[in-house]
């Protein structure tokens, strides 16, 4: 049969508000408008009788153990619910860097519940595939139909898609692999507790153009962006590094770090600020995309 194949791009939070921790189960309650990037992993599916995952690619292997991998554990949550699933070996391309704040592992679980979906004949909404992306992680829902949208409570609430203009975009990534645990403890929230900022609220995003976007979501903010600089006072370095370049219109930290991301008016100027970091710092993972 033949292989089927897909993209797991880079997952971008523009803004990520935390509203605070639920009293329950400790998890911390986002608001976030997530985009998508040009760049990403490739996921590639052979139809076959068991499941299996071969990883390659430059980042390969921080990616982990297989068994461990986000990709074996969706796939393994949608046929623990659907009997008789056709599965087969997955083939990941890692591209993007590990434990980043852009989703990487989850775009790739996403990715392998998009396959097995189409191997199966199944809605990409089916309630078996989305529980699965649930069980799978808390960025994997957005990631499953990857467009701008927002993404609420721990993950498991996603909005409507969003149509956004384009935006050019640089991403950084100093080579240091940021765990999101050490991030959220240096916040401070105790379960039941606000976030001081949370009144604020949120702005209405629609499908503007860049400079009304711009002008929306300048005041809004990534709240774990403070905490994640404790953790790793290198992101300074590349938000600064960002905010030196001509053009650029907002440098900020993406998730919980230490990928950061800056929005430029033109793709050119976008490029040309991708060519100026990677000349002054050859060790950072840095790319000109653009955001959806």
């Amino acid at each position: 049969m033949t292989t089927l194949a897909t993209r797991a791009p880079a997952k971008i939070n523009l803004t990520l508000h935390v509203l605070g921790r639920r009293p329950g189960d400790g998890y911390h309650v986002l608001e976030s408008l997530v985009v998508f990037a040009g760049v990403g992993d490739a996921l590639r599916l052979d139809p076959g009788p068991a499941l299996d995952l071969v990883v390659s690619g430059p980042t390969a292997g921080p990616a982990g153990p297989l068994a461990d991998n986000l990709v074996m554990r969706a796939a393994r949550h949608l046929a623990d619910r659907l009997p008789g699933l056709r599965v087969g070996r997955f083939g990941l391309v890692k591209r993007l860097p590990v434990a980043a704040g852009i989703g990487g592992g989850s775009s790739d679980a996403a990715a392998a519940l998009r396959l097995l979906a189409r191997l199966n004949d199944l809605a990409p909404d089916h309630p078996a595939v989305t529980d699965s992306a649930r069980a799978a992680g808390s960025d994997v829902p957005v990631c499953l139909d990857p467009t701008a949208r927002m993404m609420r409570g721990a993950g498991e609430t996603v909005g409507p898609r969003i149509v956004l203009p384009g935006l050019p975009a640089v991403l950084i990534n100093p080579g240091v692999p940021v765990e999101t645990a050490p991030v959220f403890r240096a916040l401070g929230l105790k379960a039941g507790e606000a976030h001081p900022a949370a009144a604020c609220g949120h702005p209405e995003i629609r499908g503007d153009d860049l400079a009304t976007l711009l002008d929306r979501i300048g005041p809004a903010r990534n709240d774990l962006e403070a905490p994640a600089l404790t953790v790793a006072p290198v992101i300074g370095d590349t938000l600064a590094a960002l905010r030196d370049q001509p053009g650029c219109r907002l440098a900020r930290m993406s998730g919980s770090g230490a990928t950061v991301f800056g929005l430029f008016g033109h793709r050119s100027e976008a490029a040309r600020a991708a060519r100026a970091i990677r000349a002054a710092a050859p060790g950072w993972w840095v790319r000109p995309t653009i955001l959806r």
